[in-house]
């Protein structure tokens, strides 16, 4: 089954994971660090300019906002992690949503980390894979912003990050993605597909 990504429409935002829509059928969450770009990727990925918010501010997603895509399959923007500039309070709120919605939803397939090709696998990222791993969840990681670098620079920074994986997620997959390039997308489509088609 190929999955038309254009037809998705928000569904819902909820502060945390007892809102969420019904436990079922299958959705694939979107994590990283709050400017790594997961707004920009979702919009790209779904062929639409404003499906989820984008700012300049990093930090913006601030709740679990679930896009539907038909047929009880769902993609998750989950709250930004490490950059934000918000009290720390909020900070250990948005952890404790991120966490137990990993933890407990039941149709949740898949994880697309996204990382800045400039800045890959800093501590939340390590720790965020390393957590996947030990929950058995696959992981896709998009390299973001691939853009801003030259293609040998970004090419050698695939291949790093491709190196490293086996210390934090040996199952994990990874690639280079620009939304303002549309570079990777169709390889990040395939993934999302394969992950959302077999349930």
């Amino acid at each position: 089954m190929s999955i038309d990504f254009r037809r998705a429409v928000f569904l819902t935002s909820v502060p945390e994971t007892h809102l969420a829509p019904p436990d079922e059928g299958a959705e694939v969450a979107f994590a990283g660090r709050s400017n790594a770009g997961k707004s920009s990727a979702l919009n790209v990925i779904s062929g639409q300019r404003a499906l989820a918010r984008t700012s300049k501010t990093p930090g913006r997603t601030q709740q679990i906002n679930f896009f539907d895509l038909g047929d009880t399959m769902r993609l998750v923007d989950l709250p930004g992690y490490g950059y934000a500039r918000v009290p720390v309070a909020m900070k250990e709120k948005w952890q404790r949503s991120l966490t137990e919605y990993l933890q407990t939803r039941q149709s949740l397939r898949g994880l697309i980390l996204l990382m800045d090709c400039r800045h890959p696998l800093n501590n939340y990222d390590r720790q965020m894979l390393m957590w996947c791993a030990d929950g058995g969840l696959a992981t896709h990681i998009l390299l973001t912003k691939s853009d801003k670098l030259k293609r040998g620079p970004a090419s050698s920074g695939l291949l790093a990050v491709r190196k490293r994986l086996p210390e934090f997620h040996p199952q994990a997959s990874v690639q280079l993605f620009s939304a303002l390039k549309k570079t990777g997308v169709d390889e990040a489509r395939a993934v999302l597909n394969s992950w959302l088609s077999n349930f």
